[in-house]
């Protein structure tokens, strides 16, 4: 039957929305500390169909508020998959969150949020991407993450090497795998299976499309140098605010105004110096306290100073503490301003007590993004690399994970 010009229009128009890419969206100021993980303390759930993920949150106006939640299955590239919420979810989302508690004996008050996955109202039952979104009483977003399920069909066989490009020799790391297929059938492999390589599940700097180089029997073959080589960077700093009391090796002094201020030594600039290895976990933090038995309802909010000198290197370019306690993302709450009285940049964020890695990052005068140019590029630096892989057969509606591959450029070789 052919449609009418009406229904012609709202199909047209609906387009766009149906292939629009979910991004993550960042929480409004009141919720704070988003924890959203796996059975493992990585903060970005990767997990077999079936395997819980965890989320917890706070929301500082402390009154008890309603949330509810929505879980979206996505394609390869992020766009909503063609199937039904009934396809790929056992249940009904779109359920109040109703395990919460208020903070106890704190001096910043918070109302604090859990959610676990699968749950008596919901269980996931194809493998793939998924957003998960939070809304408030009146359908608002409130803030999405990103999550991924797999099964394991396939084997994938990974390692890090230094970059052959002389340019970037002491720069950059190449990441090089095999995928063992034999227990599923392919046709045609180049088009029904799809990488993406993450660094530190970062999705921004993500590598997708490509194709493997050759096959090797039942082996999918990626020995590529260029195009799979990410920037070494350099190991996160840190700091520890488990103590409200005590000074450390990162933090030069504390006050108390309402709440404890924590003051950070000045930072400085790496990218110049030699590299120096110093453990990091990759850009991820631990909310831990030493002033109460439970971290999540006892745990203190404080007044975290960051500083770091200003020099021409900075220009007119925004810069930025970076981390994921903010979800890595450059946003007017966590950049800097500059200091004319000591000609610092500065920056003062309200973090829960914990153990924190951070970084500066530049986004330029022209728009883009420099995540190295504080810290420097280097081969050595240990970074973890996860590789997805996605399959797709003729005739299927979704892109489904039928494998994850593992490597840690701790290993490194030339």
């Amino acid at each position: 039957m052919p449609l009418n010009l009406k229904q012609l229009c709202f199909f047209l128009c609906s387009l766009p929305l149906m292939a629009q890419v979910q991004e993550e969206i960042s929480p409004p100021p009141n919720i704070r500390t988003v924890i959203f993980k796996g059975p493992t303390e990585d903060q970005f759930p990767i997990v077999q169909l079936g395997e819980p993920i965890y989320l917890e949150f706070d929301d500082l106006l402390a009154s008890e508020q309603d949330y509810y939640y929505k879980v979206v299955h996505c394609d390869y590239d992020w766009t909503p998959s063609t199937l039904l919420k009934s396809q790929y979810l056992s249940g009904v989302d779109n359920q109040r969150i109703i395990d919460y508690e208020n903070s106890y004996n704190t001096l910043q008050p918070y109302s604090n949020y859990r959610l676990t996955i699968p749950n008596d109202n919901l269980r996931l039952r194809v493998s793939g991407n998924y957003l998960l979104e939070v809304y408030n009483a009146y359908n608002e977003l409130q803030f999405s993450r990103r999550f991924v399920v797999y099964q394991n069909q396939v084997q994938v066989g990974a390692t890090v090497k230094r970059s052959r490009d002389f340019a970037f020799l002491n720069e950059r790391q190449v990441v090089q795998f095999t995928i063992n297929t034999s227990d599923v059938q392919l046709v045609n492999p180049k088009q029904e299976v799809k990488v993406a390589i993450l660094q530190n599940y970062y999705w921004p700097t993500a590598i997708y499309d490509i194709a493997p180089q050759f096959t090797l029997g039942s082996e999918l073959v990626y020995k590529y140098d260029q195009e799979t080589s990410f920037p070494g960077g350099n190991e996160y700093l840190n700091f520890d605010t488990k103590d409200l009391r005590a000074p450390s090796a990162a933090i030069s002094s504390i006050e108390f105004r309402e709440v404890y201020h924590h003051y950070l030594f000045t930072d400085r600039y790496r990218y110049d110096l030699p590299y120096t290895y110093f453990p990091d976990i990759n850009g991820d933090f631990v909310i831990r306290t030493l002033q109460g038995d439970n971290d999540s309802r006892e745990a203190e909010y404080s007044d975290v100073h960051f500083s770091l000198p200003y020099t021409p290197r900075l220009d007119t370019d925004d810069v930025y503490v970076f981390g994921k306690f903010n979800n890595y993302t450059l946003e007017a709450s966590n950049r800097m301003s500059y200091n004319a009285e000591n000609g610092n940049m500065e920056l003062v964020l309200r973090l829960k007590q914990g153990f924190y890695n951070y970084k500066y990052v530049q986004r330029k005068s022209n728009g883009s993004e420099d995540l190295n140019s504080v810290s420097g590029n280097f081969h050595f630096t240990e970074n973890n690399y996860l590789i997805l892989v996605y399959y797709r057969n003729f005739g299927d509606l979704y892109d489904s994970i039928i494998g994850i591959g593992n490597a840690n450029s701790r290993n490194i070789s030339n």
